[in-house]
C-alpha cells in the first residue's frame, strides 16, 4: 500500500502518526511451534456447490427460531464478504443499525472497522469477511446471554468451514471471550496467537470500535493489534506456522 494512503487510514481511525518501532509483531510472528500446525481443510468443493452451500445456510440464518431473539430482531444479520476469504472478522452482535439493515459494522463503529481493515489493506467488499457470533440483535444491545451463544455459534462454525480462513481477528471482549470460551480480560487475551475450531485456526484479539469511539486514546494499541495480526498473516501465507507472542 502507497504510504500516504496508509497514512489517511490512520488518521481515519485516530492514529495521527504511524511510528516505527522495533517490530513486536513480526517478532511473534517469526516464533513457530511445529506443533501447533493448522489442520489441513478439507478440499474446496466446485464454486457452484459452495454457492448453493452458502444460500442455503444464509436461509436457515434468516429464518433461524432456536432462541427467543427471533421475536425481537428486524432480521437475521448473515455477514458480508466474499465466499472466500483468507480473513474473517468476528463481532459480538448486531446492532441497532445493522439490525435495520441485515449487514454488520454498518453504524459509526462499522466505519470505523472498516477504516481499520483499509489500513492493513483488507476491504469487506473484497478480501475479508466480517460476522458476528450472534446473528439475531439482542434487545437494547444487552450482552449476549450464554444460551443464544450456544444457539447460534453453529452457524458461525459452518460460516468458517465455507470460508476456510487462514486468520481470523476478534473485535471486543464478548467476541474474543466466546469463541474462546474464557473469562480471561481483554487485555491479556491481546498479543498472543490463538487456535479457534477443528481447523485449529490462527486468532488474533483487538478491540471493538465501538469501544475505541468511547476511549480514543486506545486507538494506537488496536493499531498494534492489527499490525501484529498482519504480521501473523504473513507468515502463515509464506508457509510458517505461527504460535507467537508480541514482545
Amino acid at each position: 500500500m502507497h504510504p500516504q494512503r496508509r497514512m489517511q487510514y490512520l488518521e481515519a481511525i485516530g492514529v495521527d502518526l504511524w511510528v516505527t518501532r522495533r517490530d513486536g509483531g513480526a517478532r511473534a510472528a517469526a516464533q513457530v511451534a511445529p506443533s501447533a500446525s493448522p489442520a489441513v481443510p478439507d478440499p474446496s468443493p466446485p464454486p457452484a456447490e459452495t454457492a448453493v452451500r452458502w444460500e442455503a445456510l444464509r436461509s436457515e440464518v434468516l429464518k433461524c427460531t432456536r432462541c427467543p431473539l427471533h421475536l425481537t430482531r428486524t432480521q437475521g444479520v448473515f455477514g458480508v464478504g466474499p465466499s472466500r476469504a483468507d480473513w474473517l472478522v468476528i463481532g459480538e452482535a448486531p446492532g441497532a443499525e445493522e439490525d435495520r439493515r441485515g449487514e454488520p459494522f454498518v453504524g459509526v463503529a462499522g466505519q470505523l472497522l472498516d477504516a481499520m481493515l483499509r489500513a492493513i489493506g483488507l476491504d469487506r467488499r473484497t478480501n475479508v469477511y466480517i460476522a458476528n457470533v450472534l446473528k439475531s440483535r439482542p434487545p437494547g444491545n444487552r450482552d449476549p446471554r450464554p444460551e443464544e451463544v450456544a444457539a447460534c455459534l453453529p452457524y458461525l462454525v459452518r460460516q468458517i468451514a465455507l470460508l476456510q480462513p487462514k486468520i481470523m481477528l476478534a473485535v471486543g471482549r464478548i467476541a474474543a471471550q466466546n469463541l474462546l470460551a474464557t473469562e480471561v480480560p481483554l487485555g491479556r487475551l491481546r498479543g498472543q496467537v490463538h487456535r479457534f475450531g477443528e481447523l485449529n485456526t490462527p486468532l488474533v484479539v483487538t478491540y471493538h470500535p465501538a469501544y475505541l469511539l468511547r476511549t480514543p486514546a486506545d486507538k494506537r494499541k488496536a493499531w498494534e493489534d492489527l499490525k501484529f495480526a498482519r504480521s501473523v498473516y504473513q507468515q502463515l501465507s509464506q508457509g510458517a506456522v505461527t504460535d507467537g507472542n508480541r514482545s
